[in-house]
C-alpha cells in the first residue's frame, strides 16, 4: 500500500555545505495526481523554503541556502508541498561545516575527503568557496609539554600539545628532546593537536628544546617550553614498619623525587605494590597487604629509573591483635569511652571504629509501612587517644532509636587490618528522667534527688555527670530509678546561655549521660535557719497532720463532683454524636451555594494559572535552597559588560557541546561518580540541563531514555527492580520528574487544573469559615487531626462594609468572624476585594491599614497594642471582639504610609515594643497554651481526670468526618479527572508506559506489582502528589498553613490509593488513615482500571511524540532563562574539571570528536584565561 502513495527520494549530493548554496536533486514517484502542480521544499526548524524545479516527471531540483553553523553536521529533514497540502516525503540530507572545530590546517586537512574542506586565507571552508586553497599547511607549533622533565635513563611518556602536528600518524617523522630521540608512540597520536613519545636516555643531567619533524616541516618549543633531564635520589622513609595487613601511609624523602609525572612513578615494598597518592617534593604511599612479616627494600621507579633505599627498609610486623572491649554497653545516644584492649597498637596510625545497624527482619517488614529505614547503617565512633601500645580508648557513637530491634556489629579498623568483635558493643535505649514537679526543686542544700528509669543499665556512678548551674554536683548513688547527688555548698549561678531564661536567677539542674543531656528543672538552696532542732519538730508535725486530713476531705468530696461532671459530659457526647450528619448535610448544602458563586467568579475572573515560565521556575527551582532568590528564578547573572558578548558566546558553544551525546553522558556519568556530588545537587543539575535542552526536547528524551535504560539494568542485575523509582536519588529520575511536568503543563491547565482548583478553593472555604488559631495554626475545620482546635471556641459571623481608600466610595461586604485577629480579617478583605486578580498583585496584609470609625473618632485595628488583653507574661492578639467591632460596621482599608502608622504603635516604643520581643513567645490568641502553673497542677491530678480530658478531647474528631463528608465530591471530582483512561490521556504518559511494559517484557519481568509500582512512582507519586501539595506550583494563589495540612492528607490518601500494600486498619491507626479508610478500595480499582486502559490505548510513536515534544520546544523555549542555565551547569563543569577531561580523553568516541580539547577552549573564554590551544 506504502509503495503506491507519492513519495519522494533519494536525494542527490546527500551531504551540503552549510556556507555555500548547493543544488540538489532528488526523485518522485505515484505523482500523477500532482501533474501541472508547483511544489515547494523546505524545513521548519530553520524556517527554509525554496521552489523545487522539475525536469522530467521523476526527476527534481531545488537550490539549498546558507546555514548558521550550530555544529558539524546536522540532519535535515525536508517536507514536500504544493499549495497547503503536504506530501510524504523521505528526503533527507546532512549539513556539514568545515569550519566547526577545525581551528588550524591540520585539523581542516583531515577532515572526511567526502566533505571537501580545504585551508584558506587561515580558515577551514568548502572547496568551492575558496579561490586559492593552501597545499601545505604551515610549520608545527609547539606551546606546552607534559611533564616538563624526566630521569636520565627516560622511560617516561612525554605529551607535546599544540597545532599542525600532523594530518596523520605517519606524518610525524621524527622528534628530539634536549637533542635525544623520543620515540614516537601512535596509539596516542591526536590529529594536529597531540603527540606522545617516549623519552630516550642522557648520560648526565641537561635541559634543552623539543623538536618535531612533521612531513619535512620542523617545529621547535619557545625558550618557556624546555624540558629538564634531572637524577631523582630517594633518601629515606617515614615511619619505618607498619602491619601486615598494610594500609600504612608512608612518605618518601630525598631530591628530585618530583620527576617525571604521577603516572610515571612507582613504588614497591620488594614485590609489594605501594599505591601513590601524593606526588611532589615528597612521594606518599599506602602500602599493600605481605603474607610473610619482616624486612623489605623500598624500590622507586621513575620511568626506566630505579632506585633503592637499601640502608632504610620497611618492615612488615605481625597485625595488631585485639583482646576485647570494656565495657560492652552503651546508651543509644553514645559518648560513652569504651576501651579496647590487646597489642601491636604502637604501629598504627589511622585507628576508627563502626559500628553497623541492621533492622532484625520482622522488624523491617513493619517499618516498612510507615517510612523506609536505611539497610544497614553505619555509625563511626570518635577515637579519644592511643593511650599505649596496648590500650585505645574510643567513644561510642550514637545510632538509631528502638536498638534493641537492631542487629549491631562492631568493626573496628587499624590501618588496612579489620576485625569484626565477636562480643560487639550491646546498645540499651536512652534513660529517661522526671521534670521536677513546678519546675523547681527546693532545699537542695544536702542532697538533690533526681528520678527516672533504666538509669544504670549501661552507664556507672564514676561516667555520669550531674550540674548545678556551671558546677559539678557529685553523685553519690546511682540506681536504676534514682540517682542522688551532693550540690555545691554555696548556690552557684546559673549557666551564661540560660540567665535570660531562669526566673529569680535561679541555676538549672542537668544531667549528662555521654552524649546525651537532660535539663530537669531549676534548683532552689534553702536558707539556713538557726531555730533549734526542739522547737523545728512541734512546729512543723502538728500543721502537716492538719494538712493531711483536710486533704482527705477535700479529695472525697472533690471526686464526687467529679464523677457527676463525667456523667454530664457522657450524655453531651451521645447528643453530639446524633448532630453530625445533620450538620454534614447542612454545611455540605451551605459550601455548595458558596462555591457556585466561587465557580461564577472563576468563569468571570478565570482560574489563575501561572504561565509557562513562572510554572517551570516554580516546579524545577522554588524547592532549591535559595528558593524564590535562586538565580535561575530572577534570572540575574552578575557579569561585567565588557565581558558579557564573550560569555554569551562561550555559554551558546557549551550548549552545542551539551548537544554531543558522548558528551553529555560522560558529564553526568563523571559528576554521579563524586562523592560529594549530592542527592540536593543532582536535582538541581538535572533542573538545569532541562532548560538548557528545552529547545530540543527530543534530544532531552533521548538521553533521559539512554539513562534510563543505564539506571533498569543496574536494579535488574541487583535483582531489585522494585525499588527503581523510589527516590529521585540519581539524575535520570529527576530528569523524568521535569520531563513529565513539562509534558503535562497543557493537560494541567486544560483538564486537571479546574478540578485541582475548586477543590482547593473548597477547603480554603471550610477552613475560614470557622476559627483559625493564628498561632498555633489550628483549625476548627480541617481534615488534620494533628491541626485540629481541640477546644469549643465560642464566635459569630460578621459582615463588614469594606471601603477601598483610593478606590471609590462604594462599600464591599465581606463575611469574617468576631474571634479573627486583625491580620486575619485583612487576609479575606483582600481576598473578597480583589479576587478577580491574581495574588501575586494583590497587597500584602502587613501593607495596608484597616481603620474603624464607631463615631466621629477614627480608630487603627492591629495585631497588638497597649489595649492588648494582658495576663501575667502572656498578652493577647487583638480581635474584632477585642474592638467591639459589630454586624454591618463599615471599616476602610488603605495603603500604609508613614503618616498612616497607628498612633498606639507610636506610643508601642519603646518600652512597649521591647517587650513585645522579650515575650514573642508569649503571645495567643484563641487557645492559651498549658504554662508552668497549669502543668504543675496537671501532673497533680489523678488518672481518672486525665482519662476525662483525652475523653473530651477526642469529640472534636468528628468534625475531621463532617469536614471529609462536606468535601468529598470535590475530590472525588479531582480523582476522576486524573484517573480516567476513558478521558483525555496526555501522550507523553502512554509512550513512558509503553516504554515501561516493553522494558519490562525486555528484562523478562512478569510480576505485575513490579511494573505497577514503576508507573506509580513514575508519574502518580512523582507529578501529582506533588502539584496537589503545592497548588501555587500551578496557580498564582497563596497555600495558608492550615490549608496545607488538609492537603498533605488528601494527597496521603492519593498515595496510598496509587500502592497494591493492604493497609490494616485499627482502633491504634492514624486518625487521618481512618478518615478515607472507606474510599481507598473505590480509588485502588481507579488507579488499577487506568493503568489497564491506558495499556490498551493506541501506541504513541516516537514519532508522534517527538512532534509533540519539538511544539512543547517551540512555543516556550524563548521565555526560559537559558542562558543562566548553561552558566550555572558549566559551574559544575569547572568544579570537577579535571575529572570530566580525564573521562574524556579515555572515551575513543569522545577522542575522535576531540571533546576534551572543545571543553578547553569554552574554559578559556568563560573563565578569562589567554591560551594557545
Amino acid at each position: 500500500m506504502e509503495e503506491e502513495c507519492p513519495q519522494f527520494l533519494n536525494p542527490n549530493p546527500e551531504i551540503i555545505p552549510m556556507d555555500c548554496v548547493t543544488e540538489v536533486h532528488f526523485e518522485g514517484k505515484n505523482l500523477d495526481n500532482y501533474q501541472g502542480k508547483s511544489f515547494f521544499i523546505g524545513n521548519e526548524e530553520f524556517d527554509f523554503e525554496s521552489p523545487v524545479e522539475q525536469s522530467s516527471d521523476v526527476t527534481f531540483s531545488f537550490k539549498s541556502r546558507k546555514f548558521p553553523h550550530a555544529s558539524e553536521t546536522l540532519p535535515l529533514d525536508l517536507y514536500i508541498r504544493t499549495n497547503q497540502v503536504k506530501i510524504d516525503s523521505k528526503l533527507m540530507v546532512t549539513l556539514y561545516s568545515c569550519s566547526f572545530g577545525r581551528s588550524d590546517c591540520s585539523l581542516c586537512l583531515a577532515a572526511d575527503p567526502k566533505y571537501e574542506c580545504v585551508w584558506c586565507d587561515n580558515n577551514c571552508v568548502y572547496t568551492k568557496v575558496c579561490r586559492t586553497p593552501t597545499a601545505t599547511c604551515p610549520p608545527p607549533v609547539i606551546t606546552q609539554i607534559e611533564p616538563k622533565n624526566g630521569p636520565l635513563n627516560g622511560g617516561i611518556l612525554l605529551t607535546i600539545m599544540g597545532s599542525n602536528l600532523g594530518i596523520r600518524a605517519e606524518d610525524v617523522t621524527n622528534i628530539t628532546v634536549a637533542g635525544t630521540n623520543c620515540k614516537f608512540k601512535e596509539e596516542f597520536y591526536s590529529v594536529s593537536t597531540k603527540v606522545v613519545c617516549k623519552v630516550g636516555e642522557v648520560l648526565e643531567a641537561m635541559k634543552g628544546e623539543i623538536v618535531v619533524d612533521v612531513s619535512g616541516q620542523q617545529g621547535r618549543s619557545t625558550s618557556e617550553v624546555q624540558f629538564t633531564y634531572q637524577d631523582p635520589k630517594p633518601t629515606g622513609i617515614h615511619p619505618k614498619k607498619g602491619p601486615q595487613a598494610g594500609g600504612t601511609t608512608l612518605t618518601i624523602s630525598g631530591t628530585n623525587l618530583d620527576t617525571g609525572s604521577r603516572q610515571d612513578v612507582n613504588i614497591s615494598l620488594g614485590d609489594v605494590p605501594c599505591k601513590v597518592i601524593q606526588f611532589g617534593e615528597e612521594i606518599v604511599c599506602v602500602t599493600g597487604p605481605n603474607p610473610k612479616a619482616g624486612s623489605a627494600v623500598v624500590i622507586v621507579r621513575h620511568g626506566s629509573t630505579e632506585k633503592l633505599i637499601e640502608h632504610d627498609p620497611f618492615t612488615y610486623t605481625d597485625n595488631p591483635r585485639i583482646d576485647g572491649i570494656q565495657p560492652k554497653t552503651s546508651i543509644r545516644s553514645g559518648g560513652r569511652k569504651i576501651t579496647v584492649t590487646g597489642n601491636g597498637f604502637d604501629i598504627i596510625q589511622k585507628f576508627s571504629v563502626e559500628v553497623l545497624v541492621e533492622p532484625f527482619g520482622d522488624f523491617l517488614s513493619k517499618k516498612r509501612k510507615r517510612r523506609q529505614v536505611p539497610d544497614p547503617q553505619k555509625f563511626d565512633g570518635t577515637v579519644i587517644s592511643k593511650l599505649n601500645d596496648t590500650t585505645i580508648v574510643f567513644l561510642s557513637p550514637s545510632v538509631v532509636e528502638d536498638p534493641e530491634n537492631y542487629r549491631i556489629a562492631t568493626l573496628i579498623k587499624m590501618d588496612g587490618y579489620e576485625e569484626t568483635l565477636q562480643d560487639p558493643l550491646q546498645y540499651f535505649p536512652d534513660p529517661t528522667f522526671e521534670n521536677f514537679t513546678d519546675g523547681v526543686k527546693k532545699q537542695v542544700n544536702k542532697l538533690i534527688h533526681a528520678k527516672g528509669s533504666n538509669l544504670n543499665k549501661a552507664m556507672t556512678i564514676e561516667e555520669a555527670q550531674a550540674f548545678v548551674g556551671e558546677q559539678p554536683c557529685i553523685i553519690k548513688t546511682l540506681t536504676e530509678k534514682d540517682l542522688y547527688c551532693e550540690p555545691p555548698e554555696v548556690q552557684p549561678p546559673p549557666k551564661r546561655r540560660q540567665k535570660r531564661d531562669t526566673v529569680n536567677n535561679l541555676p538549672e539542674f542537668s544531667v549528662k549521660f555521654g552524649f546525651k543531656e537532660w535539663v530537669l528543672g531549676r534548683v532552689e538552696y534553702t536558707q539556713v535557719s538557726d531555730i533549734p532542732l526542739s522547737l523545728i519538730l512541734p512546729l512543723v508535725m502538728i500543721p502537716m497532720v492538719a494538712i493531711i486530713i483536710i486533704s482527705i476531705y477535700c479529695y472525697r468530696r472533690k471526686s464526687q463532683q467529679a464523677e457527676r461532671e463525667y456523667e454530664k459530659i457522657k450524655s453531651q457526647l451521645e447528643g453530639l454524636e446524633e448532630s453530625v450528619r445533620d450538620r454534614c448535610k447542612k454545611e455540605f448544602t451551605d459550601l455548595m451555594i458558596e462555591m457556585e458563586d466561587q465557580t461564577n467568579d472563576i468563569n468571570e475572573a478565570r482560574i489563575p494559572v501561572l504561565d509557562y515560565k513562572t510554572y517551570t521556575d516554580r516546579v524545577f527551582f522554588l524547592p532549591s535552597k535559595d528558593g524564590e532568590k535562586d538565580v535561575m528564578i530572577t534570572g540575574k547573572l552578575d557579569i561585567p559588560e565588557a565581558r558579557k558578548a564573550t560569555v554569551e558566546q562561550a555559554l551558546n558553544q557549551f550548549s552545542n557541546l551539551l548537544n554531543s551525546k558522548s558528551f553529555l553522558i560522560n558529564f553526568i556519568h563523571t559528576l554521579e561518580k563524586q562523592r560529594e556530588f549530592s542527592a540536593r545537587a543532582k536535582v538541581y543539575f538535572a533542573s538545569l540541563l532541562t532548560v538548557a535542552l528545552h529547545g530540543k526536547l527530543e534530544y532531552y528524551t533521548d538521553i533521559m531514555r539512554t539513562l534510563f535504560l543505564e539506571l533498569m539494568e543496574q536494579y535488574v542485575v541487583a535483582k531489585n527492580p522494585k525499588l527503581m523509582l523510589r527516590r529521585s536519588e540519581t539524575v535520570v529520575e529527576r530528569m523524568l520528574s521535569n520531563w513529565m511536568s513539562i509534558c503535562l503543563y497543557q493537560y494541567l491547565k486544560d483538564n486537571a487544573g479546574e478540578p485541582l482548583y475548586k477543590l482547593f478553593k473548597a477547603i480554603k472555604h471550610q477552613v475560614e469559615k470557622g476559627p483559625v488559631d493564628a498561632v498555633q495554626m489550628k483549625a476548627k475545620y480541617t481534615l488534620n487531626d494533628t491541626g485540629l482546635l481541640g477546644d469549643d471556641v465560642e464566635y459569630s459571623q460578621l459582615t463588614v462594609n469594606v471601603i477601598v481608600q483610593d478606590e471609590g466610595t462604594e462599600s464591599v461586604p465581606v463575611k469574617v468572624l468576631n474571634c479573627d485577629t486583625i491580620s486575619q480579617v485583612k487576609e479575606k478583605i483582600i481576598d473578597q476585594v480583589y479576587r478577580n486578580l491574581p495574588y501575586s498583585q494583590w497587597p500584602k496584609p502587613d501593607s495596608v491599614v484597616l481603620e474603624w470609625r464607631p463615631g466621629s473618632t477614627a480608630q487603627i485595628l492591629s495585631d497588638l497594642d497597649l489595649t492588648s488583653q494582658r495576663d501575667g507574661r502572656w498578652k493577647r492578639i487583638n480581635t474584632l471582639m477585642h474592638y467591639n467591632v459589630r454586624d454591618g460596621a463599615t471599616l476602610i482599608l488603605s495603603k500604609m504610609g508613614i503618616s498612616q502608622q497607628p498612633e498606639d504603635h507610636q506610643q508601642d516604643m519603646p518600652e512597649e515594643r521591647h517587650a513585645l520581643l522579650e515575650e514573642e513567645n508569649k503571645i495567643w490568641h484563641l487557645v492559651r497554651p498549658v504554662d508552668e502553673v497549669d502543668e504543675g497542677k496537671s501532673k497533680r491530678g489523678s488518672m481518672k481526670e486525665k482519662e476525662r480530658t483525652k475523653a473530651i478531647t477526642e469529640i472534636y474528631l468528628t468534625r475531621l468526618l463532617s469536614v471529609k463528608g462536606t468535601l468529598q465530591q470535590f475530590v472525588d471530582n479531582f480523582f476522576h479527572s486524573v484517573l480516567d483512561s476513558n478521558h483525555v490521556v496526555p501522550p507523553a504518559v502512554k509512550y513512558f508506559f509503553d516504554f515501561l511494559d516493553e522494558q519490562a517484557e525486555k528484562h523478562e519481568i512478569k510480576d505485575e506489582d513490579t511494573i505497577h509500582i514503576w508507573k506509580t512512582n513514575s508519574l502518580p507519586l512523582r507529578f501529582w502528589v506533588n502539584i496537589l501539595k503545592n497548588p501555587h506550583f500551578i496557580f498564582d494563589v497563596h497555600v495558608h498553613e492550615v490549608v496545607d495540612a488538609s492537603l498533605s492528607v488528601i494527597a496521603q490518601t492519593f498515595m496510598d490509593a496509587c500502592t497494591r500494600t493492604e493497609h490494616k486498619l485499627s482502633r491504634d491507626s492514624p486518625s487521618n488513615k481512618l478518615l478515607y479508610a472507606k474510599e481507598i478500595s473505590t480509588y485502588k480499582k481507579m488507579v488499577e482500571d487506568y493503568y489497564k486502559g491506558i495499556r490498551q490505548m493506541v501506541q504513541v510513536s516516537d514519532q508522534d511524540m517527538n512532534t509533540h515534544l519539538a511544539e512543547i520546544s517551540r512555543a516556550h523555549t524563548d521565555s526560559l532563562n537559558t542562558l543562566v542555565a548553561l552558566h550555572q551547569l558549566y559551574q559544575y563543569t569547572n568544579k570537577y574539571y579535571d575529572e570530566i577531561i580525564n573521562a574524556l580523553e579515555e572515551d575513543p568516541a569522545a577522542q575522535k570528536m576531540q571533546l576534551a580539547f572543545r571543553l578547553q577552549q569554552i574554559a578559556a573564554a568563560l573563565e578569562n584565561k589567554v591560551t594557545d590551544l
